[in-house]
């Protein structure tokens, strides 16, 4: 019931921005993050809590983040930006020190000092510090994120995706048509897996641990 309302509530946000109803977009966007969160906790027979808090407080600095950014100001950007921060450091207290593939990190790192350089004269200078972190924290959080498989993996590498795409716009690049309708797209997609592929990992180590 709850992974359907946040079904039914993604796609109203897509559908609104889609055909530039801001209302909807305006309605939709602060329902997503608390009903993934509520999807988290109680998912399990029984309304049994299965999500980690740290999944918990990093979907909750998604959801500041997202209330902040539906203003234009720029001190709500960097107060969203500052949200979202929180939210994978919380992420990579979570992911711990499971595994990953160096060669992955290898394809994160040039990727982000490739994306920072790109991006670093067009950015206002003001946020051009902020960014150039932000961009680390979050580039460590994608990283890190397949060390809980694959699901995580990929949905750290849609926040990525996601997080570059609102940079080219604040640089003001080229955009694709809709570029907030990507932008929710990828990010919605990235919290979720992130969720899934957490839960799924957790519970498997929990069975382990039971059978053993």
């Amino acid at each position: 019931m709850l992974l359907g309302a946040f079904a039914a509530v993604t796609a109203l946000d897509l559908g609104s921005l889609l055909a530039g109803w801001h209302l909807g977009h305006v309605l939709a966007k602060p329902l997503l993050m608390p009903l993934l969160v509520a999807y988290a906790c109680f998912h399990g027979r029984g309304g049994t809590r299965r999500a980690p808090r740290l999944l918990i407080a990093a979907l909750l600095f998604g959801w500041g983040g997202d209330l902040a950014l539906l203003s234009d100001a720029e001190p709500a950007f960097l107060v969203g930006m500052g949200s979202f921060a929180a939210g994978h450091v919380c992420y990579l207290v979570l992911f711990g020190r499971g595994r990953t593939s160096p060669a992955l990190g290898g394809v994160y790192a040039l990727a982000l000092v490739g994306t920072v350089a790109l991006l670093w004269t067009d950015l206002p200078a003001a946020l051009r510090i902020p960014v150039a972190g932000y961009s680390l924290l979050l580039t460590a959080m994608a990283y890190r994120s397949s060390a809980l498989g694959r699901a995580a993996g990929a949905g750290g590498a849609l926040f990525l995706l996601s997080d570059t795409l609102i940079a080219t716009g604040v640089a003001e690049w080229p955009q694709l048509p809709r570029p907030d309708f990507w932008i929710m797209a990828t990010y919605v997609a990235a919290q979720y897996l992130l969720a899934v592929g957490t839960i799924a990992t957790m519970q498997a180590y929990r069975r382990e641990v039971i059978q053993d």
